[in-house]
């Protein structure tokens, strides 16, 4: 392009279809309007910013890759830059004169390559088919979202209908950004409170450990049945029976079973650490979020209600529709301490009507006589308890245990693994008659207080002898247990429900542990007592014999003068009255 910087005053030039490689020797053409370089090989734009009078520029046909260096182009009306390599458009908004932009058959593929678009005040017609973008369903209603003072678009009028359409898909486009970030919020919230629970969770167990143990627990027996120790009690727990499947690890976890509840809880499954951030994550769009706090909460996944946290419990307090309530079938637990769950299943039993699986994951299901609570519920198909963060897991006859006293709910699967005759007759050989001692020596008064109001009533009929037949004697109802219902045995297996609501697990440990305190000292004064009542009576009995020979010489003595103990006999009796 050399020799044409003499010329000072020309103001259009052509030289299309030549073999140029680079635009130059242009510095002294200040006056041109047209600028015509098509069809030559030109890879890049530059050495064109003095020309502040330049009105049209056409580069088409080129080998250009970028638009760029087109500052101090004020008058540029028209900018061909079809037929190209374009990927990248810049600086394009600087060109305040700027109408028609043909970027026809290049490569773009996006519109974050065309941002500077939206920034041109001045474009009214612009070119983009032939590139990849172009290709997209949503391509015309995006670049009339970008470009707002565009009429023509790919040599087509831009008609009011299109418009409003752009509009519709640009508030489509913001209300969907609006909900994702909506969502991302949520996640992250969810992720810190359930982070949060397992905090809170995991301190509470280091603090239960550094509490004082005085060596008392429950027991599995009735507290009323007079013929079931502790120790008895202690014993059966650690005896093997040979029809108890082998308890899992907890390194390995219970079997799952392969339903779609079970393949959730997979999903969901505990963190190596309570502290690790990828805490049960998930993607289903028809999760309900109950209640979220920064320590708990309590969400509803289609037929799956999750409480994390104890303060997760709230959500059963909500008021529940009776269609939502309904289609709750499962309930998983997680940090949250039973003993703060019991006193929630009597309105577990009301809301949730079809709830047929309850899971316990990390709730410190420690003792055997916990199960017993679950009896409140109306209805249980499936009970899973996760061997981490609830160790009776590691008893050898919970499962058992729960098998007797659950009986009524025909359990089909416990940790996912079946129930089968087999172990329904092994439990009842286990618990079966300790239950029945219990159910024939216990009080009447207990009986009726631990008994429901309907079976109160039947006790009370049978035990008053008011009908056809007359009052039971404990030996008639051990053998006519059925009149009382088979459940009555079972039923003395009894959890007593706490409000924890109110305290915080550390208070309710160091109530429990100031009882257990209290239970011993009155175990150990009642033991004395029958201890000092023994050696007495084992000193009577020795000496008894000597006493009574001491009593026979005595009495014959003073009966020796019948006649003076007649006399002092009478005077005896004449004193007293």
């Amino acid at each position: 392009m050399s020799g044409i910087d003499a010329l000072r005053s020309l103001r259009v030039l052509v030289l299309g279809k030549n073999r140029i490689h680079k635009i130059c020797c242009l510095e002294s053409l200040t006056k041109l309007n047209i600028l015509d370089l098509h069809d030559n090989q030109i890879c890049r734009i530059e050495n064109l910013s003095h020309l502040s009078e330049l009105q049209v520029l056409n580069l088409s046909g080129n080998h250009i890759s970028r638009v760029e260096n087109v500052w101090g182009l004020d008058s540029l009306s028209e900018l061909h830059l079809q037929h190209n390599c374009i990927s990248v458009v810049t600086e394009v908004d600087h060109l305040p004169c700027l109408q028609r932009l043909f970027l026809s058959c290049n490569n773009i593929i996006s519109f974050d390559q065309l941002a500077c678009l939206g920034e041109s005040c001045s474009l009214s017609e612009l070119t983009l088919d032939g590139n990849p973008v172009a290709l997209e369903t949503w391509y015309k209603q995006a670049v009339l979202r970008c470009v707002l003072h565009l009429r023509q678009l790919d040599m087509k009028r831009i008609t009011d209908e299109d418009r409003r359409m752009a509009g519709v898909q640009a508030r489509k486009e913001e209300e969907k950004k609006k909900e994702s970030h909506k969502q991302t919020v949520h996640k992250e919230k969810r992720r810190l409170a359930i982070r949060n629970a397992a905090q809170q969770w995991e301190d509470i167990m280091a603090n239960l450990e550094l509490l004082p143990t005085n060596g008392t627990k429950e027991d599995v027996s009735p507290e009323s049945s007079p013929a079931h120790s502790p120790a008895q009690t202690n014993g059966l727990a650690q005896e093997p029976s040979p029809e108890e499947p082998k308890r899992v690890s907890p390194g390995s976890g219970p079997e799952r079973p392969s339903g779609p509840t079970e393949s959730r809880l997979r999903t969901n499954s505990r963190p190596n650490s309570p502290r690790d951030p990828k805490l049960v994550e998930t993607g289903s769009g028809s999760i309900q979020s109950l209640s979220l706090s920064d320590s708990h909460l309590a969400e509803l996944d289609g037929d799956t209600l999750r409480l994390f946290g104890i303060g997760a419990l709230e959500a059963l307090e909500r008021g529940w529709g009776v269609q939502t309530a309904g289609a709750v079938n499962v309930i998983t637990f997680r940090y949250i301490n039973f003993d703060a769950i019991v006193p929630t299943l009597p309105r577990i039993r009301v809301k949730f009507p079809n709830l047929s699986h309850l899971i316990f994951l990390e709730t410190n299901i420690s003792r055997l006589p916990q199960l017993a609570a679950l009896a409140q519920v109306r209805r249980l198909d499936q009970l899973t308890i996760d061997p981490e963060g609830n160790p009776v897991v590691s008893l050898a006859l919970w499962r058992s245990f729960i098998i007797y006293r659950l009986h009524h709910f025909n359990l089909q699967r416990i940790n996912g693994q079946e129930v089968t005759m087999n172990d329904v007759i092994a439990a009842e050989r286990v618990f079966g008659t300790l239950g029945h001692i219990a159910a024939t020596e216990t009080p009447h008064c207990r009986l009726l207080l631990l008994l429901e109001e309907s079976r109160k009533r039947q006790l009370q009929f049978l035990l008053e002898g008011r009908g056809r037949r007359a009052g039971l004697s404990p030996e008639e109802l051990r053998d006519n247990g059925k009149l009382l219902g088979e459940g009555l045995s079972r039923a003395l297996f009894n959890y007593p429900s706490r409000d924890c609501s109110a305290e915080s697990p550390e208070e309710g440990s160091v109530e429990s542990s100031e009882r257990a305190v209290m239970i011993e000292q009155y175990l150990q004064e009642l033991v004395q007592r029958a201890s000092d009542t023994n050696l007495k009576g084992e000193a009577l009995h020795k000496l008894w014999p000597t006493m009574f020979a001491e009593m026979v010489r005595d009495c014959v003595l003073e009966m020796r003068d019948r006649a003076v103990f007649r006399q002092a006999s009478l005077a005896k009796l004449t004193e007293t009255k």
